[in-house]
Formats: C-alpha cells, structure tokens, sequence
C-alpha cells in the first residue's frame, strides 16, 4: 500500500559461515555492487537510469548461505527492465573480469573492519561467539584473516560460476498498489492476507499455561547474581591544539588497535541553506565526494579503498561533517585524500544531475515512510515554518529540482572556513603526528568569516492539541508526542536526562513497560530529551498496532503526567545504578571517544565533564527528581501528533481532552475532514 516505487529481490543458495567459498562469495558481492567500476553499478544506475542504487552481498550462516541481489527501482521503471539489467551486468562482469588490484583494495579494507569489529568488549564477545558457535573455535580469529588474505581474483570469478550463473534462484518483485505493469516476467501473485482494521478497540489475547522446559544447569539462574561495586571511572587523557588557521583540534592517544578515527565538523550545515533552496548544503556533500580536480570519482574511489580507509561527508541540521576511519599507517594517505576532497572539488555537473535524482527518488521513498512523516511533520508543529530546523536536511522534491551548480559553488565559497572547523581524532597516533599532518591543510585551508543565521523560535505552546495525519488503512500507527525544550547547554540538560531515565529513556521505562511488556500494543515505546546549542525537544514516541491507538495515546499522556508525582526510592537507585554502571563501557571504543570529543568541541564542555555527570547523578535526590520534572514535563502543552488510519481512529480523539484535534496533510497543512475519505 506505501510503496511509491517498484522493488526486485532475487536469492541464491549459497555456503555456510567460514567455509572456504563464503570468502570469496563475500568479496563478489563487493565487487558487483560497490562503487562506481563495479558492473551493477554502470549498467543500471549510470547506462539505463533504472535505479539510484543496487545491492548485491552474500550471507553466510550457521547452516547455509544466500547470495542477495536488492535493486529498489527509480519511480516509474518497470522491474522486467531491471530483471534484465540484471544479467547484462553479469555479462559485462563475465566479460571484462576482475584484476588483483581489485581483490588487494577489498583486504585492504576487510582489515579495517576486522579492527573495527574488535574495537569494543561487546564486539570481542560477539567474535568470540561466533567463531564458537559457527567454526566450533573461538579461537578461529588468526585463520579467519588468514583466509580473508588468502582471497585471489580466481576464487571469486570460480564461486560465480559454482553458485551464481545459470543457478536457480528465487525472485520477489514488489509494486506500488494498482501497478501491477511494473512487475518483473512470469510472476506468480503472493497470496497475502491483510489484517484487518476494526475501530479503536484493543482485543485481549487469552493466556494460556504451557509447561516450560528448562535447560538443565549446574546453578539457580533464578537468583539474580549480587551486584559488585560501581566501577571507578577512567577518563582518558584529552588533548587539545589550535592552529595558525584558526581551526582546533581535538585528541585522544588510544593504543589498542592500528587504528585512527577522525572528523572535522564544519558549523553551519543545514542552518546556511535558504528557504528558497532548501537542501543545498545536504548536495553540497554529496557531490563533494564525486571525485576532485584531480580525480574522477572511480579514482578517488580507488585511492580511499586502497589504505583500506573510508570517508564520508554528510550535513546534519548544525554542522557539516567530514568523518574517517582508517589503518594508522594510512593516516597521512588518507588525510591528503581529504584535503584534496575539502579542497579541490570537481564540480561534475553530471554527476550532480545523478546526485540530485537521487535525492529526489529517496524523498519520494521517504513520503511512503510513516516514521519519516512523522518526523517532519513533528518538525514543522514545534518549530514553525520560519526555522530551518522545520523542514527536512534533503529539502522537498521541488527545491532540489531548482538547485543549480553555481548554488554549491557559492555555498562553498561562502560557508566553508576553518574558522568554524573542529578536528577530532582518536587513535594510535601522538598529537605532534597529528598535528604533523595537519599541516599541509593548515597552511592551504585560509580563515574567512562565517556568519551562521539564527532563526526565531515560537512562542511558548499554551494548549495541549493533537494532530493527526491520514494514512489510508495504515496497519500501525506511528505516535509522535513533544514540546519544545531546552539546548545542550542549559545547566538543566543532563539532570533532566537522568530525571527522564524511568519515565521512558531506557528498555526498563515505564511507558515501555506498560505499551509493550504489559499490553502487548508495541514493540518499543520511549521519551527523552534532544537538544544542540539551540534548543530542542522533549519527545515522546511509539509505534503501535492501528486498533490501540487512542489508548496508547492516553497512556502516554498520563504517564509523563503522573511522573510529576514522583518516583520511589527504589527507582531512584535503579537509575543511578544503571547510568553510573554503563559508564563502566563508556570510553572503550575509539567511536565512542571521537564523541566525546566532539561533545567536548561542539559545547565547550571540560574534558572531564564525564565526572560532572557522574557526580550529578549521583547526587540526585527524590525532592531533585520531582522539580525537574514538574518543570520539563507538561502534558497540557505538548503537541500529540498520530500518523495512522484517520477513517478507524480518528473520531476517538474528538472528545479525548484535548484543547485542539487537527487533520494535517503530509507537509503539515491543515485539511478538513471533508477532504479525508472515512
């Protein structure tokens, strides 16, 4: 019923976990799909236009494995056109081979991520695991990379002609509702039953006792085991430098692994777009990873998969940010790759052309996605159409249309300076390394001024109005409930968060326990507080089956009412003793450190400001707990926003108590309920 574009899913059998061919299987997967050399890629997203991306990847389990093609077409394109695109790819894959460089570029970055998947005590359990589980050792690790290194280019050109050409495979092929021409060949109808939608009643399931048998054990596992102390917190050693260009940099020394993680968040971001071209800053990134002046995109490609690195460039609502990770041995490579990103940009105009129907097709996706409506909607209530932050980072189908090559050039001249750049990295490497390298981007990356614009934020909500958007027979409904709140900054922030913990801010919430451990409605329901040097929000959230909607709605509602009341004692040190025990893990992964440094940079926190939360929370008191949340939680004021079936639920909320019941549009225009099929 959502899809708004055709989608085709075809599956091989392939070979189990750790076996010899699953490594070979995993690399032809990359080398089909991934990046612009490979066939599947050149044939149907550059050559046909059929789709804006492909996804091929094998999956290898404990039993047995599958090989995945995974092609979402662009709106409009017929599936037997992407079916037999499909296999020109094949051919062209048949004809033109692969090289060793091909397969050397792939370890190098196998070991990357190999690094990666250790980086933290969970992955090392989870490693452990595996190997266990999958290859009866857990102490497998050194002749699984020796199998990943021992990989040739025969290898994968002899598991695509044992598991792939001319073999028998399942294909799945999905059409937008009343599109049935879209399809793929000789197609047999699923046969699928839909459940049905009934009125705003939830149905109570009988329980019914069956005899549970258990695992024998050679221990009660019905005691629970007696807690140990509070793990002491360690704060790693930060550093810290400012360069001649007036870009800083932030830095954590981190042995363990060869490994670097880096990013430099560039202030701004979405903030600089206009209203008028919303969504230039988001281009602005994409098209800056399409090669340079120097390099066509397959070659800067190549250049990064070769130190085994990756580098993406992305925009948030705040900020542009340029992210790493890399072999430390690499780190001078990859960082000369960076500047030649941030520094000579290529300007392809046929490449943003690309980028662009790209951008288009994923916010078409996007319209068909109840979460992502939501969100924007959200936005648009809280914060009103004259703040950025109400309208999506990708901008709508219209403004990027209007966005020209000359827009990112002047977005580029205007906005990008190290004057407002912060470096973070974390890693095995010194700051005078770093700064060693730093400094060719040091001296050829000049300091202009930057002004950010701030944007006028609505005067405080005064009512509590629920707001609903219609989603035709929608089988869940996605609630959105919030008021705006307080930025990072505010002294209140992180007591406030700590406050929040047992209203809804971890698994063992009690919205979540009653939405989905009690009543079944849910599989996950949360609240909690957001907010970056402006203010942000305090939001409630769930998505739950279509016929509790009205209850769930009202569960909330009283929950973060009854809140204010209090909490006992005992959840009080269950609080406490969750936030203070997590830190325990905190500092583990160079991931996790990079945001901590870039907490650190973006809010001008203490490089201990770790020990000023812990402190906080341990300092929390009953009478604390009960003012903060009679000061940040106002049922009565926030906006209840559904996106669901308005012609089943939608009448139950018209005597519910709220001061206002709004139908909204997808773009969070009012309409009547005469325009509303129900």
């Amino acid at each position: 019923n959502f899809a708004t574009a055709a989608q085709l899913n075809m599956v091989w059998p392939t070979v189990e976990q750790y076996n010899d061919d699953a490594y070979a299987l995993s690399f032809l997967g990359q080398l089909l799909s991934r990046g612009k050399k490979a066939p599947m890629y050149k044939v149907l997203v550059e050559e046909k236009e059929l789709t804006s991306r492909v996804g091929t990847y094998n999956r290898a389990q404990e039993i047995a494995g599958a090989f995945y093609v995974n092609v979402t077409a662009n709106s409009g394109k017929n599936l037997a056109d992407v079916e037999a695109a499909i296999f020109e790819a094949f051919a062209k894959f048949e004809e033109e081979g692969i090289t060793d460089a091909d397969v050397e570029r792939l370890k190098a970055g196998e070991e990357t991520d190999f690094y990666n998947g250790i980086s933290s005590i969970l992955g090392k359990s989870f490693q452990l695991a595996g190997y266990n589980m999958s290859a009866g050792d857990p102490g497998f690790i050194t002749e699984d990379i020796e199998n990943i290194k021992a990989v040739t280019k025969e290898d994968v050109i002899r598991v695509y002609n044992t598991y792939i050409k001319d073999k028998p495979f399942v294909l799945t092929s999905f059409v937008p509702k009343g599109q049935l021409e879209l399809g793929a060949k000789d197609c047999v109808m699923a046969a699928v039953v839909e459940e049905e939608i009934k009125e705003n009643v939830a149905v109570e399931v009988a329980e019914h006792n069956s005899e549970v048998v258990k695992t024998p054990s050679n221990f009660d596992r019905s005691i629970e085991p007696t807690q140990g102390p509070s793990p002491k917190l360690n704060i790693p050693t930060s550093w810290t430098a400012g360069l001649s260009n007036e870009m800083k940099v932030f830095g954590i020394e981190q042995t363990e692994l060869p490994l670097v993680n880096f990013s430099l968040v560039i202030d701004g971001g979405h903030l600089l777009d206009s209203f008028d071209k919303i969504g230039v800053a988001n281009l602005m990134t994409d098209i800056m990873m399409e090669g340079t002046a120097t390099k066509t995109p397959q070659e800067l490609e190549e250049a990064i998969e070769l130190l085994g690195a990756s580098i993406r460039m992305f925009t948030g609502d705040e900020a542009i940010t340029v992210s790493g990770n890399t072999l430390v041995r690499n780190f001078d490579k990859t960082m000369d790759l960076v500047e030649e990103i941030l520094l000579q940009p290529r300007w392809d105009e046929k490449e943003l052309e690309r980028i662009k129907l790209s951008t288009i097709n994923s916010i078409k996706r996007s319209a068909a996605n109840p979460n992502v409506v939501a969100n924007n909607v959200m936005n648009k209530v809280l914060y009103g159409d004259k703040h950025m932050f109400a309208y999506p980072t990708s901008g709508t189908e219209e403004s990027v249309e209007s966005i020209t090559m000359d827009d990112l050039k002047a977005f580029y001249e205007k906005n990008f300076s190290p004057s407002v750049s912060k470096f973070h990295i974390v890693g095995n490497i010194t700051k005078d390394q770093t700064l060693k390298v730093l400094g060719d981007l040091e001296t050829k990356w000049a300091a202009k001024e930057v002004v950010i614009p701030t944007y006028p934020l609505p005067t405080e909500r005064d009512k509590a109005s629920l707001y609903f958007v219609d989603i035709p027979n929608a089988k869940q409904s996605v609630i959105s409930i919030g008021y705006l709140s307080m930025a990072r900054t505010d002294p209140d922030y992180f007591p406030a968060t700590v406050m929040n913990y047992k209203l809804g801010g971890s698994f063992s919430g009690n919205v979540n326990l009653i939405l989905r451990e009690e009543k079944g409605y849910t599989y996950g329901a949360r609240t909690g507080f957001s907010g970056t040097k402006i203010p942000g929000t305090f939001g409630a959230s769930s998505s739950v089956r279509t016929n509790t909607t009205y209850e769930s709605v009202q569960i909330f509602k009283e929950e973060i009412e009854k809140y204010k009341n209090g909490i006992s004692q005992e959840d009080l040190d269950f609080t406490k003793n969750a936030l203070i025990k997590s830190n325990a893990r905190a500092f583990e992964s160079q991931f996790s450190l990079l945001g901590m440094l870039q907490n650190m940079s973006s809010y001008d926190l203490p490089a201990d400001y770790k020990a000023d939360e812990e402190r906080i929370i341990s300092a929390m008191t009953l009478e604390e707990h009960k003012r903060l949340a009679n000061k940040h939680l106002d049922a009565s004021k926030m906006g209840y926003l559904v996106v669901g079936d308005a012609a089943t639920q939608f009448e139950a909320f018209k005597n519910a108590g709220f001061d206002e019941v709004i139908l909204l549009d997808k773009d969070a225009k009012e309409v009547k309920v005469s325009d509303i099929k129900m």
